[in-house]
């Protein structure tokens, strides 16, 4: 087999992994599904302190039982076992993965849709796929074939994707917002590095407020609150849903602008994205 042949079977990988997965996560036996998973319950709220990483989110302790054995366990979270915690309050419930019998290695899973049914990994080696068969089509056969093959990915992403699904939730639970005073508690700092070698510093305000029936929130705000670098002690005014006290935002009438464009983007993106493949199809 020559290089070149080599090459045009590169995708043999990608999609033999893929079905892979998928046959793992019917048959039940992938890590994830093989996994324990248990409900578990916030019962500690260490806010960061000031001028600490953003990155491990709200330290917190969780309070889960083993199934096996009937075992109860607190541990401690503070972002080195699965996702970073940015909303958190006494008594949050959260969902708890770990292998069988050892709890210690527990990782969070804020979102378990996916995963609790072994399918991220193979969703994830799929859009590699895609992708890949776009970039050869591109080069191997030219133009048209591009505007197919990336047009026809930008249509699946936007009809698959969580982006107007998550804006359109978002309204609806603000639309019953509650406000109450909140203040910044602490404002996290990170040092990244630019592409040309510079330093960029980002900062992210700590945001505390207590929801009408007397829940403690600690929030951590990626963006959106004026001038974060300076905002220690600042009074705000949160809108939160009374439904999910995770849903939140200092600026009711900004987050709408935002969700209304979040879903503007995403509908021009689809409608661009089928004109690339009727344009490709039509040139061929």
């Amino acid at each position: 087999m020559s290089f070149s042949e080599a090459v045009a079977l590169w995708w043999v990988v990608p999609a033999g992994l893929a079905l892979l997965g998928y046959g793992l996560s019917l048959a039940g036996l992938s890590r994830a599904q093989r996994a324990e998973w248990v409900t578990a319950r916030i019962v500690e709220v260490l806010p960061p302190a000031h001028g600490d990483s953003k990155r491990p989110g709200i330290p917190v302790t969780v309070a889960f039982q083993d199934p096996a054995g009937g075992a109860e366990f607190t541990l401690p979270n503070a972002g080195k076992h699965g996702d970073a915690v940015h909303q958190a309050w006494v008594g949050r419930e959260v969902d708890v993965r770990y292998p069988p019998g050892r709890p210690h290695r527990f990782r969070i899973v804020l979102d378990a849709s996916d995963e609790k049914h072994g399918r991220a990994g193979p969703n994830c080696t799929v859009f590699l796929l895609l992708l890949g068969v776009a970039i050869h089509a591109t080069v191997a056969r030219g133009y048209p074939y591009a505007l197919i093959g990336f047009g026809g990915l930008v249509t699946y992403c936007t009809a698959f994707g969580q982006d107007i699904r998550q804006a359109r939730a978002r309204d609806a639970l603000l639309a019953s917002a509650v406000a109450v005073p909140g203040r910044v508690v602490a404002v996290t700092r990170d040092v990244y590095t630019d592409g040309e070698g510079g330093e960029v510093i980002n900062h992210a305000p700590v945001v505390a407020f207590t929801t009408l029936d007397g829940t403690r929130v600690t929030a951590l705000s990626l963006d959106g609150i004026p001038a974060p670098s300076r905002s220690l002690d600042r009074d705000l005014t949160i809108h939160y849903s009374p439904a999910d006290p995770a849903v939140w935002t200092h600026d009711l009438a900004a987050e709408r602008r935002g969700n209304e464009t979040t879903v503007a983007v995403v509908v021009i993106a689809a409608v661009l994205g089928i004109a690339a493949v009727v344009t490709g199809a039509i040139l061929l």
